[in-house]
């Protein structure tokens, strides 16, 4: 068998990220509408001519069409080549971290079908039990079949070379219990002391996913995403009387949080540990 050159298989992940951030625009617009995402193809949405292959290419279509409908001149929104410049770099990271490994496939999947639900949650403010569940599936099948070969799969992140958390099943299912049942008893207790939702069922749902795939470091993933989604409050939500005047979805900044989580989180650990003195 040739040896494939990183480098290559680097370049080779972005580009297959760029293509496949054209289909998650069609899941992220179809899927909550209960559309099919293989029927009718790629069209305009103002006049429905169908977009030829050539007027579909990741980000350069968009730049050569100067973000506007060969047919009907309509805009196109900036987020299609957004999300596909997102997704080629989500797969391109997952590679750059974890290498030729049988990881970097389940980082990819991971974080693509975050970025996938964090537009959904940011459109409609909500996260969709299906493709939670979807990736749910997977992380069990990434955790047996890596118990059952003997190959590192997942947890991504939160393994140890020995003790208790040396073994995936077990460090896969401390994330989930961490991840679920830390944020249900949260959102349990927001509940009962300010007699509102703090915390969505979804975002409950998505932690316990998140456990799977980041074993006990889910809770580094909560609190990053707690800290990015306090900060944007603060600094870009429109308050009147004291009060936020819109609602901010959770989703995405649990998605960041998992994201920088799975890339960095050991590290970031590390230099926490050594700046208190406890490393």
């Amino acid at each position: 068998m040739t040896d494939v050159p990183f480098w290559f298989f680097l370049f080779a992940l972005w580009g297959f990220g760029l293509l496949f951030g054209s289909f998650a625009n069609v899941v992220i617009w179809r899927f909550p509408r209960g559309e099919s995402l293989s029927t009718p193809g790629s069209h305009c949405p103002q006049c429905d001519v169908p977009i030829a292959w050539y007027d579909n290419v990741p980000l350069l279509s968009w730049m050569v069409l100067r973000a506007r409908c060969r047919h009907c001149g309509a805009r196109i929104s900036p987020r299609y080549p957004l999300v596909e410049a997102a997704s080629g770099a989500l797969w391109l990271l997952s590679g750059v971290v974890f290498g030729m490994t049988v990881r970097t496939g389940f980082a990819v999947i991971f974080s693509y079908v975050l970025l996938i639900l964090t537009f959904i949650d940011i459109d409609h403010r909500r996260l969709p039990n299906k493709l939670v569940g979807a990736l749910g599936v997977v992380g069990v099948l990434g955790v047996a079949a890596g118990a059952l070969l003997g190959t590192p799969a997942l947890p991504l992140v939160g393994l140890s070379r020995d003790g208790v958390l040396s073994t995936a099943p077990v460090s896969a299912a401390l994330g989930v219990l961490l991840g679920g049942g830390l944020s249900l008893a949260i959102a349990g207790l927001y509940r009962v002391a300010r007699g509102r939702t703090g915390l969505g069922m979804g975002d409950v749902k998505l932690l316990g996913v998140m456990g799977l795939y980041l074993g006990p470091y889910v809770l580094m993933a909560l609190m990053l995403g707690s800290i990015l989604g306090a900060s944007w409050g603060i600094l870009a939500t429109p308050r009147q009387d004291g009060i936020s005047a819109t609602h901010i979805p959770f989703g995405p900044f649990l998605a960041a949080g998992a994201v920088v989580t799975a890339a960095v989180g050991p590290a970031l650990w590390n230099a926490y540990a050594h700046a208190v003195g406890i490393g």
